[in-house]
């Protein structure tokens, strides 16, 4: 018989986040690796468990995570992301908790471009009277 799978994409920056939750004990694997090892910094753990905290539900769901492209900041916020809509899927009462917490907002913030002539987006060259 299938077990039971809620799906969501989650996006930041550059990354984007496969996630599906399987009822379980609360693991989370990313891309096959556990998250201890794959994420080292404790804050950008904290980052993908926020959805859970949210909606009260820590320990109830298996998390397995497809993520690539980006950074590891912005990997956590696609994980996270991706967490809070299946989450969705499990119980859609969970909207209010989610949305009041902002994890359903994709976060459109992206790099700025290189301009010609600059060295950065903004940062020019110093200037030199002789």
């Amino acid at each position: 018989m299938a077990q039971v799978q809620y799906a969501g994409t989650g996006r930041r920056k550059n990354a984007v986040a496969r996630v599906r939750l399987v009822p379980g004990t609360g693991k989370i694997t990313v891309n096959g690796r556990e998250v201890e090892s794959y994420i080292p910094h404790a804050d950008m753990r904290l980052v993908i468990n926020q959805p859970f905290a949210a909606t009260q539900t820590e320990g109830s769901y298996d998390t397995l995570v497809n993520v690539n492209g980006g950074g590891v900041s912005g990997q956590a916020g696609a994980i996270r992301h991706g967490i809070a809509r299946a989450l969705l899927q499990v119980d859609p009462d969970f909207r209010a908790s989610l949305k009041r917490a902002g994890l359903l907002t994709r976060d459109a913030r992206m790099v700025e471009r290189k301009k010609a002539g600059l060295k950065k987006a903004r940062k020019a060259s110093q200037f030199s009277k002789r």
